[in-house]
């Protein structure tokens, strides 16, 4: 059979183009840095697939081009497991093999955020040693919940997860429930911006967006915080750091601790 490779570089909804092309037959997606990955075979609806794509992130960078035939066998195979400081990610298929208790299973072939990705694990690791037993946590783009199911196993009591696009929503509550928290997280659909004051005071706010995102809501996450609170962000590409310290200085906040990988930054902040 021929494929068609699909590469898209979201500009503004990465879960909602995820969601789309997995609402469009797509089998996997492969996260590569900004880009994510996903084949079709020659006959299907291309058109179609861009318009899903196009309604989820306008902006979105599209490049069609032939592909050798996809073994997904193979695909799965090459899926690891993650060790992210004492926390573990790990797909169903591998995830009897670690503590239950520090692992977090994410289904790479059917979740819209997973440890594969740099962003998600930089925030991972600045969000140990800060969430503290009982915590209140907001996780701000949910997404997957991969984050909020992190909080709490590390031991928020309670999480806010909050996800404006409706396509992530379903996915989001399957992994609470595969991981066994759903009594400590809770999906909520809608604006972070609107819904983050009404369920404040918040001890963590947690955003792994885009900084386009993340800038205007800063005045909101910081009114959020109760005393001693922090916020992580990611998402963001090693080239906006610049913009980014300016904004949290403009903002009124110092950043206590900063994560590199690859060419993803993320930053662990705290109000002035």
């Amino acid at each position: 059979m021929t494929w068609i490779a699909l590469r898209i570089t979201p500009q503004s909804n990465r879960d909602g183009v995820i969601a789309a092309l997995f609402d469009c037959g797509s089998e996997g997606v492969h996260e590569d840095g900004p880009a994510v990955v996903t084949h079709f075979s020659a006959g299907a609806p291309l058109e179609e697939i861009q318009r899903a794509v196009r309604d989820a992130d306008p902006a979105a960078e599209i490049s069609i081009s032939p592909s050798q035939e996809v073994d997904y066998s193979e695909w799965r195979a090459s899926v690891g497991v993650h060790h992210v400081g004492e926390l573990i990610i790990a797909p169903p298929w591998l995830a009897p093999r670690e503590d239950a208790l520090r692992t977090i299973v994410i289904d790479p072939a059917m979740a819209f955020g997973t440890g594969e990705h740099q962003s998600t694990r930089g925030a991972m690791r600045l969000m140990q040693g800060v969430i503290r037993r009982g915590d209140f946590v907001a996780d701000l783009g949910a997404g997957s919940a991969v984050l909020s199911i992190a909080a709490a196993k590390l031991g928020a009591s309670r999480i806010a997860a909050i996800e404006i696009d409706h396509d992530s929503i379903a996915n989001a509550q399957a992994n609470v429930e595969v991981n066994r928290v759903a009594d400590r997280v809770e999906i909520i659909e809608g604006d972070a911006s609107l819904l983050l004051p009404l369920i404040a005071p918040v001890r963590v706010v947690l955003a792994n967006i885009i900084s386009s995102v993340i800038i205007p809501l800063l005045p909101s996450m910081r009114a959020a915080l109760s005393g001693e609170g922090r916020a992580i962000i990611a998402g963001m590409v090693v080239d906006e750091r610049p913009l980014m310290l300016r904004a949290l200085t403009d903002g009124g906040w110092r950043v206590e601790r900063e994560d590199v990988e690859d060419t993803w930054w993320s930053a662990r902040i705290a109000p002035r």
